[in-house]
């Protein structure tokens, strides 16, 4: 499929010119474990713990922690296409003496569409980050595609590409408005219907409007559904 390779094309050049950038770069790992539990029909919820550490920081390789991760979503699902959802979420970084401890509340609209053998969801989210000296509002757009590499949607064992485009808009006083984008793609595999896990790449440019930060992630997911 044509569409893979050029998505594992972009994913390389990010790679790239994160490499390359001089300044305000950085390489960072996350790894993540996700419990979700179907309440009913059309209620699920999910908890995240997730791990952040640097890899790769003033032009040094090193290992540091930079935060620990919790959070938790439940999703109504209205629907085959169309969700909400609701989430409370909390970042712990003072220990690691690497930025203020957040709390942070979400909610969400996600469209998703089937078309041959590729999946589409389009997801609307908007955050209140409530940190030790301000409070950020950001609103998010995240446009996805996902399509198995063999196989066909319905065999939940053939291996899968996900990749997504994201906008995110900051606004917060006295601060300028700042402007964020991110490109990701995962190869995931499912182990039966229940076990999922999934690794990847994301690249981020950050407050490109101002003085632009770029960030290249390596990504693993658990996901475990019960």
């Amino acid at each position: 499929m044509k569409l893979k390779y050029l998505f594992l094309y972009i994913g390389l050049s990010c790679f790239i010119h994160t490499i390359k950038a001089q300044d305000h770069s950085g390489i960072l790992g996350e790894t993540s474990f996700v419990l979700h539990y179907s309440a009913t029909s059309n209620y699920n919820i999910s908890f995240t713990g997730r791990s952040r550490y640097f890899l790769f920081e003033n032009k040094t390789f090193s290992f540091r922690q930079q935060q620990l991760d919790i959070f938790h979503m439940s999703t109504f699902t209205l629907n085959s296409s169309n969700r909400i959802g609701v989430g409370l979420y909390y970042r712990h970084r003072d220990v690691f003496e690497s930025g203020s401890d957040e709390l942070r509340f979400m909610q969400q609209f996600k469209y998703q569409k089937h078309k041959a053998r590729v999946s589409f969801g389009h997801r609307f989210r908007t955050e209140q980050r409530i940190l030790e000296s301000k409070t950020i509002f950001r609103q998010r757009y995240r446009f996805s595609a996902n399509f198995p590499i063999s196989g066909h949607n319905e065999d939940v064992e053939a291996p899968y590409v996900l990749c997504y485009f994201e906008g995110l808009l900051s606004l917060s006083k006295p601060d300028a408005p700042e402007i964020d984008q991110r490109t990701a793609v995962y190869l995931g595999w499912h182990f039966g219907k229940q076990l999922k896990f999934k690794t990847g790449v994301e690249y981020r440019l950050e407050r490109f409007n101002l003085t632009s930060r770029n960030y290249l992630f390596f990504l693993n997911t658990l996901s475990l559904s019960i």
